[in-house]
C-alpha cells in the first residue's frame, strides 16, 4: 500500500499545476491556523474547487508541499489504522521536505470510518494546513466538532448558484435592463431551473444532460445512501425518494409516506421511512425545512417541508417540467437562501408563508409564486406575505415569480415582486466573498 501511495503523489505532483479551473464564489480561506471543511452533494464541484485552491497554493510554494489524496480512488484499500501510512510514503518520497510547509488536501474523507483521529494527528505534529471535503452531512455534526475540538471550520458547497452558471457559460449578467439582455437572461434561467447547476451538466445537450443527472442519482442512491447505511430495503428506499421528489415544496409526514407505500403493495415501516429521510439528508440530496416557531421543541415537533438540493436532479427523475414550474422555481429559491444561511424557515398558520430567513440579526419573509396573474393566487401570495410581515414588524416584504415585477403599497408596507432570475443574480451583486461559515 505505501508504494501505491507513493505512486499517487508522484503522479499528482506531475500533472501540476492545474489548468483552466473555473473559480466559484466561495471564497475559503488560505493559512487559517484551522481545518477547513468543504461540505457538498456528489458532483457539485468540490473536488475542482480543491484544484482552485491548489493553483493559489503554487504562487507560494513547490508543488511538492502538497498532499492530495482523493479517497474515492479504487486502489486505495485503507482503513484508518493505516492513514499513517500517507506520512510514510510523503516522507520516504521527500525527506527533505518534512520540515517546510506542507498543506494536505483531503478528498471524500468520511469514506474511512475514524479518519478526524488521523487527521487530528497530523494538526497537532505535522501541519496546520490541513483541507477535507465530505459528500455527507455527519461532518457537519456536533460529535465530529467534539472529536476535533474546535479545530476546524467548516464550509458548504453547493451546485452552481445562477450567477455562477452565467459566469460558467459566458453570460454577461450584470444587465438588468436591456431588453435583449433581460430575454437572454430569462431564457438561461429557464435552462437552470430545468437542468439544474451541476458545473459538469451545463455545456450538455438536454437530452445527455438528462442522463448523467439521472446517472448522478443512482450514484448517490447507492453510493451516498445504500452502500454507506446498508440499506436492504432497495425498492422502498427507491419508491420513497421518488415519492419525495414528486413532492418537493409541499408538507412532508412520515404517515402519509408510509400509508402511500403500503398503498401501493411496498413492504416498509414507519421507522424505514424516518430513516430513509436521515439517509437522503445525511447524502446531502434533501433539505428539511422546519415550520418556524420560537419554541425550538415546537418547532421540531410541527409539520415540515422537503426540498432537493438541486431542480435538475427533481426534473430527471420525476419528468414533471412542464407541469410542475411553479414548485421547482420555490425549490430553486430554497437553494438560494440556503447559501445565505442556515436560517430558513416556513410560516403557516392560517395563510402561508413559503420562506422567513435569519441571518446576521436581519429577518427576512419572501412567497413564491410561478404567476401572480390569477386574482385568487395574488390574493393568496399577499395575505400570506402580509401576515409573515406583521409577525416579524417587518415593513417591506418579496414575492418573486417567474418573470412579473412591479411594486406594491399595503399601507405602510412594501411589497416587491420580482422576477427570481433578477433577484438571485442581486442577491449575489458585488466581489466575490467569503462563503457561508459554520464554525465548529
Amino acid at each position: 500500500m505505501k508504494e501505491l501511495l507513493k505512486t499517487i503523489l508522484r503522479d499528482f505532483h506531475l500533472s501540476l499545476p492545474r489548468l483552466s479551473v473555473m473559480p466559484r464564489d466561495l471564497q475559503v480561506p488560505m493559512r487559517s491556523g484551522k481545518i477547513v471543511s468543504l461540505i457538498g452533494p456528489r458532483r457539485c464541484g468540490k473536488t475542482y474547487y480543491f484544484y482552485h485552491l491548489i493553483n493559489q497554493m503554487l504562487s507560494g510554494v513547490a508543488k511538492e508541499q502538497i498532499i492530495y489524496i482523493n479517497f474515492e480512488d479504487e486502489r486505495l484499500e485503507l482503513t484508518s489504522e493505516k492513514l499513517h501510512l500517507i506520512v510514510d510514503a510523503y516522507s520516504e518520497l521527500y525527506p527533505e521536505n518534512m520540515q517546510k510547509p506542507l498543506f494536505f488536501l483531503f478528498d471524500e474523507i468520511q469514506q474511512i470510518p475514524g479518519w478526524e483521529r488521523f487527521v487530528r494527528r497530523v494538526y497537532d505534529t505535522i501541519s496546520k494546513d490541513i483541507y477535507i471535503t465530505g459528500s455527507s452531512a455527519k461532518l457537519l455534526d456536533r460529535e465530529l466538532a467534539s472529536s476535533l475540538r474546535g479545530r476546524h471550520i467548516v464550509y458548504r458547497l453547493y451546485p452552481l448558484s445562477f450567477k455562477e452558471y452565467c459566469f460558467f457559460k459566458q453570460v454577461d449578467a450584470s444587465d438588468f435592463y436591456a431588453t435583449a439582455s433581460k430575454g437572454l437572461l430569462s431564457r438561461e434561467f429557464d435552462r437552470y431551473v430545468q437542468f439544474g447547476g451541476y458545473p459538469e451538466i451545463i455545456a450538455m445537450e438536454p437530452e445527455l444532460a438528462q442522463k448523467a443527472l439521472q446517472s448522478y442519482f443512482e450514484v448517490m442512491l447507492f453510493r451516498d445512501i445504500i452502500e454507506r447505511h446498508r440499506v436492504t430495503n432497495v425498492v422502498a428506499l427507491k419508491q420513497f425518494l421518488k415519492k419525495v421528489f414528486s413532492n418537493i415544496a409541499n408538507p412532508f409526514s412520515v404517515n402519509k409516506f408510509f400509508n402511500e407505500l403500503k398503498s401501493q403493495g411496498v413492504a416498509v415501516s414507519k421507522n424505514d421511512v424516518y430513516q430513509f429521510l436521515d439517509y437522503a439528508a445525511d447524502s446531502l440530496l434533501i433539505y428539511t425545512v422546519n415550520h418556524y416557531d420560537s419554541f425550538m421543541v415546537k418547532q421540531q415537533m410541527a409539520s415540515k417541508k422537503l426540498y432537493a438540493v438541486d431542480t435538475g436532479l427533481v426534473n430527471a427523475i420525476t419528468f414533471r417540467y412542464s407541469h410542475d414550474r411553479g414548485y421547482l422555481l420555490e425549490n430553486a429559491v430554497f437553494v438560494q437562501l440556503k447559501r445565505a444561511t442556515e436560517n430558513v424557515f416556513f410560516l403557516k398558520n392560517k395563510v402561508e408563508c413559503d420562506f422567513c430567513t435569519q441571518a446576521k440579526d436581519a429577518t427576512q419573509v419572501m412567497q413564491v409564486c410561478y404567476s401572480l396573474q390569477d386574482s385568487d393566487a395574488r390574493r393568496r401570495e399577499l395575505n400570506g406575505l402580509l401576515n409573515a410581515m406583521n409577525r416579524f414588524g417587518l415593513q417591506e416584504g418579496t414575492i418573486l415569480t417567474w418573470g412579473e415585477e412591479e411594486t406594491i403599497t399595503v399601507g405602510s408596507k412594501i411589497v416587491e415582486i420580482k422576477p427570481a432570475w433578477k433577484a438571485f443574480l442581486q442577491m449575489e451583486s458585488g466581489d466575490r466573498k467569503e462563503g457561508q461559515r459554520i464554525d465548529r
